[in-house]
């Protein structure tokens, strides 16, 4: 793929804080108006990453380009083209919501009436116009999340990078940024979202990246990740501890306090009776199964070793 069809390339990118290599030679290849998932274990180096491609901080060797624009010698036009929501709202608290987002369109260079026409549509769009002339001080922490997001769309950036943007929301409010991801990506607007939750990255991302001790792990979509673990999972209730952890070792899912576990199948009933018979010959070990289809949870655990 052309570097002009990437709305994000990075190749070899490394970054070290003293003795500590964060990243260790990273490539991502994100296409124009498309969504990359990047989870990882926490510190595998996610806010690290966003922080280089969006010029907040430089790479100790590598390179990247964001929109096109160099992140280390075009430095000042990858920032007119992007925009960042951290993992933690960045708000003043003495300003109003609307004050706030008629002020980041004045930076942004929109006119006055175009920068409160815009943030009359985005105080709509994250259910804060009766909010809007009250003081961010006031707004409890879900609005001040949702009026932060609001502020990182003002400038209509051709590349979003969201840290954990759901952290604080209600399901809600979850269920209408996953909402606007979606309308971003059909609009041609690149997004790199990190995020803790699996579920997330399952239902936006078009491709989702695994970092893991500074490098990616694994690449790819949610279904061929899925793919790599098992097609399918079958979770099985044991009846004792003991059997419980002979099995441990094989599973792709663990749920200890409920004698929980997954083992990897194909979901066909012959390799179903088969698993069962061979983890279970006696058929005393099992109280119940279900099948289920692999999830991003699974992935996560044969791909990393650790939970994100």
């Amino acid at each position: 793929m052309t570097t002009t069809a990437l709305g994000i390339r990075a190749t070899t990118l490394t970054k070290s804080y003293g003795a500590l290599r964060v990243l260790d030679g990273i490539d991502l290849a994100v296409p124009r108006g498309s969504v990359l998932a990047l989870l990882g274990p926490n510190g595998a180096g996610k806010t690290t990453t966003v922080r280089l491609l969006a010029t907040l901080t430089t790479p100790d060797s590598g390179t990247a380009r964001v929109a096109g624009y160099d992140v280390t010698t075009e430095r000042a036009r990858v920032r007119e083209r992007i925009s960042l929501a951290g993992q933690f709202a960045a708000v003043d608290e003495l300003r109003t919501g609307a004050e706030t987002l008629r002020m980041m369109g004045r930076l942004s260079g929109l006119s006055a009436p175009r920068a409160r026409a815009r943030a009359t549509e985005l105080l709509e769009r994250f259910g804060l116009t009766e909010a809007a002339d009250r003081t961010a001080k006031t707004y409890s922490g879900g609005m001040r999340r949702r009026l932060d997001l609001a502020a990182s769309l003002v400038s209509r950036p051709e590349v979003l990078f969201l840290d954990e943007p759901t952290n604080g929301l209600d399901p809600h409010s979850r269920q209408d940024l996953w909402d606007l991801v979606r309308e971003l990506r059909a609009d041609g607007t690149t997004v790199l979202l990190t995020t803790q939750y699996l579920e997330e990255a399952d239902r936006l991302a078009d491709r989702v990246a695994l970092l893991a001790d500074g490098r990616i792990a694994a690449e790819g979509t949610p279904a061929e990740l899925k793919s790599r673990v098992a097609g399918h999972r079958l979770d099985l209730t044991l009846t004792d501890r003991s059997a419980y952890d002979a099995l441990a070792p094989r599973a792709v899912h663990l749920v200890p306090d409920e004698l929980v576990l997954g083992l990897p199948t194909d979901g066909t009933a012959a390799h179903v009776r088969a698993l069962l018979d061979e983890v279970d010959p006696d058929r005393t070990g099992i109280d119940r199964f279900a099948l289920r289809t692999a999830t991003l949870d699974d992935v996560f655990l044969t791909l990393t070793g650790a939970t994100p």
